[in-house]
């Protein structure tokens, strides 16, 4: 019996770290070079990233205890009952669009961003399962998406926070990587993209500050409070981060993951008042506040960041926590409103216009359960 048990488990081994080391979904490595380059950034340490004031997650290994405790016990109403509305979009409409600039949601940090009849897409994870594989990870909560890959318009270029598989999804790039002109990156997230086939000069990688500029608009690579990896061994390899888009008197923030910190103010200072801030609001736990905020943290990362609207993200698509479904949207609601701070919630596929941020259906997820 003993001889039986160690060899499955022997087995188990073998299998996971062939399925690390040959599946394509973990992405590319960091290079010597890269290394080397890296050494430069003022937040880089002993080969890794670090955040601002060096802040970590401080899980203790009784708390990692009690989270997966927590995980896989008992989770009232963590996943909608019923189905999550999805509004279609109309693949000609997209692509013919030449009005005032306009955003659509699609579940969880995914945005398509259209402006000055330019498409900008923001960490297109399209996918059903925010995982290296569908057995290691809980699927999507709606069935469809607004719009399918395959039918979306030509994209002039993509915006991408980091590389969790909620963020970077390897099927969504490889469907994508032919209709995107340019691939914007925190440092070392074009590692993955090369791996699948993008080619290098159609990759800019950027460190927290820096800024540049692409068909018109302005890009701002902007600090974020968290942490990077895709497998075992890669912790911190990549950067993290959040990003600011300027066109036209137009001025978005998208915050990526994090934790609350001071570089909120610090990006409002630099770069605000923002017309509009997708801000991180979803997977959050006590045990890992560092890096992601409290719904009450998010709005009150609005109003650090000078923003007139604030949506929050992260939300309504993927359980990667053991809260409520619906907890984040409305806590935050109940927080902006004390902060007299606008918050438009719509359904994924609605539009949201910049000139006027409204949603057709107010606290359309009370009638999901």
């Amino acid at each position: 019996m003993f001889i039986s048990i160690l060899s499955i488990i022997i087995v188990l081994i073998i299998l996971g770290a062939l399925f690390i080391n040959l599946s394509p979904e973990f992405g590319g490595t960091i290079s010597d070079s890269q290394k080397e380059q890296f050494s430069k950034s003022e937040h880089y340490e002993n080969g890794v990233f670090e955040n601002l004031g060096g802040v970590t997650m401080s899980m203790g290994f009784n708390d990692y205890l009690k989270g997966l405790r927590g995980f896989f016990g008992p989770q009232p109403n963590a996943r909608p009952k019923g189905a999550v509305p999805v509004v279609s979009v109309d693949s000609m409409e997209l692509a013919k669009y030449k009005g005032p600039a306009r955003m659509v949601w699609f579940g969880h940090s995914t945005f398509l961003f259209q402006a000055d009849s330019r498409n900008i897409l923001i960490d297109p994870m399209l996918g059903p399962v925010p995982a290296p594989h569908p057995f290691l990870g809980g699927k999507r909560f709606s069935e469809e998406l607004p719009i399918s890959i395959q039918e979306l318009p030509s994209i002039d270029f993509v915006l991408l926070s980091h590389d969790h598989y909620d963020h970077l999804d390897y099927g969504s790039i490889l469907k994508l990587k032919d209709k995107v002109q340019m691939f914007f990156t925190p440092l070392g997230v074009g590692a993955h993209l090369v791996e699948w086939g993008v080619a290098e000069d159609r990759i800019k990688e950027m460190d927290w500050w820096d800024e540049t500029s692409f068909g018109g608009f302005s890009i701002k690579c902007v600090p974020a409070q968290h942490f990077s990896g895709r497998g075992l061994t890669d912790r911190g390899k990549t950067l993290w981060s959040g990003w600011v888009i300027q066109k036209d008197g137009a001025n978005v923030f998208f915050s990526g993951d994090s934790g609350y910190g001071s570089h909120f103010s610090k990006i409002g200072d630099k770069y605000g008042p923002f017309d509009f801030a997708m801000l991180e609001c979803g997977q959050y736990n006590k045990l890992w506040h560092e890096i992601h905020m409290m719904p009450e943290e998010t709005a009150q990362a609005g109003v650090d960041v000078k923003a007139k609207v604030i949506m929050p993200i992260h939300w309504g698509a993927f359980k990667l926590a053991m809260h409520p479904w619906t907890d984040p949207v409305v806590r935050v609601s109940d927080k902006a409103k004390e902060l007299n701070l606008p918050i438009v919630t719509p359904k994924i596929g609605e539009f949201i216009y910049l000139a006027e941020p409204t949603s057709d259906d107010e606290a359309w997820w009370t009638r999901v359960d």
